[in-house]
């Protein structure tokens, strides 16, 4: 092969490369910032459950032996799942209600083209798979978005509830005090406070957006109506 072709094979591999991260730019940089403040969190949480450590007299744990604790395991999914909460009652509330003005609700005054129905679309090669289907795989598809999201809190809703039992048994016997089972920690205070401490956070946030975008604008944004756009103007 000449050098010619491995210069042209180079430069078209390249090309095909910054055209994939371009086209995939937002979930990559969401997938970036996670790492980044996940490994920050490790590290700092490492840090702060050595401190407690060596304040009760023990000894302090490895950033590997912190990711074994109950409390990096609670620490993670009771964040998580208030993550997968919202985004999933999100989805489902806006199939339903609207927000006059809005940029993130559908238009009141004419059908979205979210509401239309798959069976009446026309079928083309690169129409999904289940709805050419159809059947009882389409009606699964037409709402797997939520189906999604509820599947993953109840999987970090457990997650925190199997870390924070180990956490709390960990400090009860530490205070000579009897440790509960995963089913007796649901029922602690200490539990329903960890979440709902999340939860509200969570709904407030996009409250906040949603009543923001009715008046605010950011330019380049599909979050954000166009600049000049009416307030009263609904959906994109």
């Amino acid at each position: 092969m000449t050098h010619q072709k491995v210069q042209v094979q180079h430069t078209r591999s390249g090309g095909t490369m910054r055209t994939w991260a371009r086209e995939h730019g937002l979930l990559l940089a969401n997938i970036g910032l996670f790492l980044v403040f996940y490994g920050g969190m490790i590290l700092s949480g490492a840090a702060n459950y050595s401190a407690d450590q060596l304040s009760h007299g023990q000894a302090p744990v490895t950033v590997f032996e912190y990711l074994t604790t109950g409390d990096f395991v609670e620490a993670t999914f009771e964040n998580w799942e208030s993550e997968f909460l919202q985004m999933g009652m999100y989805v489902i509330l806006t199939v339903f209600l609207f927000q006059k003005g809005s940029s993130e609700s559908k238009p009141m005054d004419r059908e979205s083209p979210q509401d239309q129905d798959p069976r009446h679309a026309k079928v083309k090669a690169t129409t999904p798979w289940p709805v050419r289907r159809g059947g009882w795989v389409l009606k699964f598809y037409e709402h797997s978005l939520s189906i999604m999201f509820l599947v993953l809190f109840l999987a970090s809703i457990a997650l925190h509830a199997a870390g924070g039992t180990a956490a709390y048994n960990e400090e009860q016997q530490s205070h000579g005090q009897p440790a509960v089972t995963f089913f007796g920690y649901l029922a602690t205070s200490r539990f329903w406070f960890e979440s709902f401490q999340n939860w509200q956070s969570e709904f407030l946030a996009v409250a906040v957006l949603v009543g923001a975008s009715v008046y605010l604008r950011e330019k380049g944004s599909p979050e954000s109506k166009p600049v000049a756009e009416p307030h009263y103007e609904t959906g994109a």
